[in-house]
């Protein structure tokens, strides 16, 4: 650490220093420290660990003891920022998680780049020309071990890319921060005065840009995210997750409040969390970007205690269209899924995908191809569930028959079409529509009345869905599914990767 006045300095900000850190993630006396004794070359007085505690130790997430790697920042030293020493620990705990094919995890509280020991001469300007291994080396990580970096404190520039390249990321309400530039530069470029919050904090990346995946009140409550997100994933993609100790009846009906969570009327609104949760085992559900591209709801549950990766519309916002941010999102989920083998639950509600002039010049074609291309890629059991509708383009992105559900239900009166009822009348009774005195309570009239042909025990009666099924019945119906498909494999024509429209 960097001595007791800094220590002082960083608990007045509410923050726990790097290694109280390491105490609340790894179990006692399991902590093997990798470069200790590493220092800034050059510096007379020391810098302890040169502003980094790397190491592996055993971390308990509630369902098993598993090794994990660390590197975590300790803004005491240095303001924890990237020196040679520095990165050289950090690049040689990343190379022993890759290795050892156990998930890394960063513990977010740097200044960035060093540039204080060299100034504008020396060796600083030259070296910088032999930097950026990590940005190569996380991205070859991805998909292969699990990659967490929790946000405890700022990350400037390099120290940014690291939560930019990883595949969750925490960030502490009040003292954590990310950008590409700080404020001071930020101010020198373009003029524009900001604090660190109103540039790069929690809400900014949580909220509206989508960089940051939950927020979180504090250092420890960081922490438990960390061990319960983990709590989902196998050790490395070569690996299934565990199951949870589970001893309840897999063959018991959801409670009757189930049917009072989606309103009799199609046109009504209602949270899709709600019914999530009655799905899930004890109601527990961890949900990954909660505050950003909220017309879609991604995270993950237990059934029977399988880990399973929800992607649910949420009608509550937008009516649950998919937008450009809401296929950013869900294909993102995707693939993360995906790449550890977590199989997939669709909870369809879907209107269809955006439109508009907003929408197409801001690329939906190329982002939703984005999530549909995700959504045919991955070879995990899929599951898709038609809660209410599914209508056009949004009904394939939410895994519909063409895209090889392993089960595709429904509830009574679910509907699948080209577009929902209100849509079809605006185009084939446009004449009857121009003459209405009301127009819109004779589009709700005329839809009314062709309802009925969209009942999906017609579409059932194809083949097409493979069983209607009474709500209380979701969760026996999924873990039989869970069950029959464990050892699902498929494969693919080999090939380096496909392009995505990204």
């Amino acid at each position: 650490m960097g001595g007791e006045e800094a220590v002082r300095k960083h608990h007045e900000k509410g923050k726990l220093t790097a290694r109280e850190r390491l105490d609340l993630l790894i179990e006692k006396g399991t902590f093997v420290e990798v470069g200790m004794l590493g220092s800034e070359f050059g510096v007379a007085e020391l810098q302890p660990a040169d502003g980094v505690i790397t190491g592996y130790g055993k971390m308990n997430d509630g369902v098993t003891l598993r090794d994990v790697a660390v590197a975590a920042y300790d803004f005491t030293v240095r303001g924890g920022s990237m020196g040679i020493t520095n990165e050289r620990k950090v690049s040689r705990i990343r190379e022993i998680a890759l290795k050892q094919r156990i998930p890394m995890i960063w513990l977010g509280d740097s200044g960035g780049a060093r540039v204080s020991g060299g100034g504008l001469s020396g060796d600083m300007i030259p070296m910088f020309a032999d930097s950026g291994y990590l940005f190569k080396e996380e991205s070859l990580m991805s998909g292969v071990i699990p990659l967490v970096a929790a946000m405890l404190g700022p990350g400037y520039a390099g120290t940014a890319y690291i939560p930019g390249l990883s595949d969750f990321v925490p960030m502490v309400k009040g003292t954590s921060f990310m950008g590409l530039g700080g404020p001071s530069l930020v101010k020198m470029v373009i003029k524009e005065t900001l604090t660190e919050d109103e540039l790069g904090g929690s809400k900014v990346h949580c909220e509206i840009s989508g960089c940051g995946d939950l927020e979180v009140k504090s250092d420890e409550e960081c922490i438990k995210a960390i061990k319960d997100y983990l709590s989902f994933f196998p050790q490395n993609c070569d690996q299934k997750p565990l199951r949870k100790s589970w001893d309840g009846d897999p063959e018991a009906l959801i409670a009757d409040g189930i049917l009072s969570v989606i309103p009799d009327s199609p046109r009504e609104a209602f949270d899709m969390h709600e019914l999530i949760r009655y799905i899930v085992d004890d109601r527990h559900f961890f949900e990954i970007k909660p505050r950003w591209a909220r017309n879609i709801i991604v995270g993950f549950g237990r059934l029977a205690g399988y880990p399973v990766g929800f992607i649910a519309n949420n009608p509550m916002f937008y009516g649950g269209v998919i937008d450009i941010d809401a296929a950013d999102k869900a294909a993102r989920f995707i693939w993360l899924c995906d790449a550890f083998n977590i199989p997939l639950l669709f909870l369809s509600d879907v209107p269809g995908f955006m439109v508009g002039s907003k929408a197409e010049k801001s690329g939906i074609i190329r982002h939703g191809a984005k999530m549909i291309h995700a959504v045919a890629e991955a070879t995990v059991p899929k599951f898709t569930l038609i809660v209410r509708k599914s209508y056009g383009a949004g009904y394939y992105a939410m895994c519909g028959r063409s895209f090889d559900p392993d089960l595709l239900i429904a509830y009574p009166g679910a509907e699948i079409a080209v577009m929902g009822p209100e849509g079809m009348v605006s185009i084939f009774a446009r004449k009857q529509l121009a003459e209405a005195e009301n127009p819109q309570e004779m589009v709700e009239h005329l839809a009314d009345e062709i309802r009925p042909q969209f009942d999906i025990q017609k579409t059932a009666r194809y083949g097409i869905v493979d069983e209607v099924i009474d709500p209380r019945e979701t969760r026996k119906v999924l873990i039989r599914a869970l069950e029959f498909t464990k050892d699902k494999k498929i494969f693919r024509h080999p090939r380096k990767h496909g392009v995505y429209p990204v």
